[in-house]
Order: structure tokens, then sequence, then C-alpha cells
């Protein structure tokens, strides 16, 4: 089993950044990619952003080029979403995900002035 800590998330401005951290513990032994996704109100949850184990790749959706930014910690089993230039269509409740089977409780995130 995994265990993901989701932290960072809050009430931000538009405009504003925030970061967001994912902390996995348990059996974090094999090599995994992590991945953020997003569900809005009344919205389907989406994909926002994922890196590879060794941090060296990542893809992110069209909608957060640009302005988001996912790294992974030295350690391997963190994982951070950098957001910037953030607008109220990015507020959502962000979850976490490891290896594409384990998911956090997920955090708040809202842009609202």
């Amino acid at each position: 089993q995994v265990q993901l800590a989701e932290s960072g998330g809050g009430l931000v401005r538009p405009g504003g950044s925030l970061r967001l951290s994912c902390a996995a513990s348990g059996r974090t032994t094999s090599i995994y990619t992590m991945a953020w996704f997003r569900q809005a109100p009344g919205k389907e949850r989406e994909f926002v952003a994922a890196v590879s184990w060794s941090g060296s790749r990542s893809l992110l959706a069209d909608s957060v080029k640009g302005r988001f930014t996912i790294s992974r910690g030295n350690n391997g089993n963190t994982a951070y979403l950098q957001m910037n230039s953030m607008n109220p269509e990015d507020t959502a409740v962000y979850y976490c995900v490891f290896g594409g089977t384990y998911w956090g409780q997920g955090t708040q995130v809202t842009v609202s002035s």
C-alpha cells in the first residue's frame, strides 16, 4: 500500500501562485510516475500534470502549460505542482496520484478576489 499526503492548497487571488506538495510513503520502492488531477464543482475530474520517477520527463495539460510546473523531489517520493498566473478556472480539488493507482484525499484550491 502507498499513502499520499497532499499539502499547499488554499485561497489565492487571480494572478497569484501556489505550490502543492505530495509526499508518498509505504511501498514506494517501485519506479512509478506521479501526477496531479483536479475536479472543479460540477465538472469531471481532469488530468493536470505528470512527472516521471526520475523527474526528467513531464507532461502538462494544455490548459496549464506555461503556468504550471511539475517536479519531483530528490528522494523520488515527493512531487510538487508549482502553479503561477492562476485564474478562477483553476479552482478545484487537486488530487495527487502515485503510479496511476493510489490517490490522495485531495486539497482544495480556490482562486478568487
